[in-house]
């Protein structure tokens, strides 16, 4: 069975291929070419910018490990978060028994459920509120209606 033309082709490109890697290689050994690992280091300096000279110790700092700080910065703590909010009911479920309070301050979303209020709560309800933080966020509790 008779080769195509693209295969005849494909095949004396890969001979070609190996033969360039041959003679290149060949061209190596013979000028002797070889990087040494020093020629192969980068330093950075004292501004982080990449370097092939090492850097001058005397500008080096030195850091104290009490200094690193790894940990979340701590939020600031608002001044009013165990005051009394006042807010309007944006969204209220009243088979599922949850829904959300706008706060008239920050207009903030804030969920409220059907346990934490004095009376049946509706939608632009006006009422007043405490807010508690737990582990799923910010939630309304001792809902009752604003005067």
């Amino acid at each position: 069975m008779g080769e195509t033309f693209s295969k005849r082709e494909k095949q004396k490109q890969k001979i070609k291929a190996k033969q360039d890697k041959a003679q290149k290689m060949k061209e190596r050994k013979e000028n002797g070419t070889k990087k040494s690992f020093e020629d192969m280091l980068a330093y950075l300096d004292e501004n982080g910018n990449l370097s092939s000279t090492p850097p001058d110790p005397r500008k080096m700092k030195t850091i104290s490990v009490d200094d690193i700080s790894l940990s979340v910065s701590r939020q600031p703590v608002d001044d009013d978060v165990d005051t009394l909010r006042t807010g309007v009911v944006t969204f209220f479920n009243e088979a599922k028994g949850f829904g959300f309070i706008e706060d008239a301050k920050n207009k903030e979303s804030v969920f409220v459920h059907v346990n934490q209020a004095k009376y049946p709560l509706k939608e632009r309800d006006k009422v007043t509120f405490e807010v508690e933080h737990n582990a799923r966020g910010a939630s309304a509790v001792n809902v009752q209606k604003a005067t």
